[in-house]
């Protein structure tokens, strides 16, 4: 096929969502729509990556990826903002399940058997019950991300938010964090909503059809 003509099909792919085009190195591959029908695989880290950089460059955020690792919820990527938050955060750090916002977002929607033994440690610890935590999973859950003020480090606030790939399950974290003051808090907030939409979109990308949870 002469390279005209591919160059045809490609866009006529791209206005229906088969193919989508990555911003940096301008490559083609299969795109959402593509994923939706079962087509293919994507890499989620990679995407989230490219994603949390245009997120992090328009609102100034400190903004991360996390994933479940052989320890728990680890950080696989990190973008500072021009005022770095000095959360002392740093890749491969593998964050707690009952103080930290990607802690609570992965406990409340992977399945216990991954993360019970985790939890059974952090409960010794914190000198907490189940039955302290639950209520906490719920409100996750409810509000579809999670979001810690001060509790992992007094001054610094953070969300959050599911990354759902085709099977429906959590692939992965989006996190974004900034000092007390200056940190959007509030769900519905700029932030929140910014993370979600990112989100969302991701979720799609992976394949993941919405209420199939």
């Amino acid at each position: 096929m002469s390279p005209a003509k591919a160059h045809r099909y490609l866009v006529s792919f791209l206005r229906l969502g088969l193919a989508s085009q990555d911003p940096v190195s301008g490559r083609y591959e299969l795109g959402g729509f593509a994923l939706q029908m079962g087509l293919a695989r994507v890499d989620g880290v990679r995407l989230a990556r490219i994603a949390l950089a245009r997120l992090r460059d328009r609102l100034d955020l400190t903004v991360g990826i996390a994933v479940w690792g052989n320890q728990g919820p680890t950080v696989v990527h990190w973008m500072e903002s021009s005022h770095p938050a000095k959360a002392s955060l740093k890749l491969g750090d593998v964050m707690p399940l009952l103080s930290s916002a990607t802690g609570l977002l992965f406990a409340a929607y992977l399945p216990r058997s991954k993360t019970q033994p985790m939890l059974d440690r952090e409960l010794v610890t914190t000198k907490q019950s189940m039955a302290d935590v639950e209520p906490l999973l719920a409100d996750v859950r409810e509000h579809g991300a999670a979001r810690i003020k001060g509790m992992l480090r007094p001054t610094i606030h953070a969300f959050c938010t599911p990354v759902f790939d085709s099977t429906g399950e959590l692939a992965l974290g989006l996190i974004a964090l900034g000092h007390e003051g200056t940190f959007d808090t509030r769900w519905g907030g700029e932030i929140d909503s910014a993370l979600r939409e990112c989100a969302h979109t991701l979720s799609y990308e992976l394949g993941y059809k919405a209420g199939e949870r």
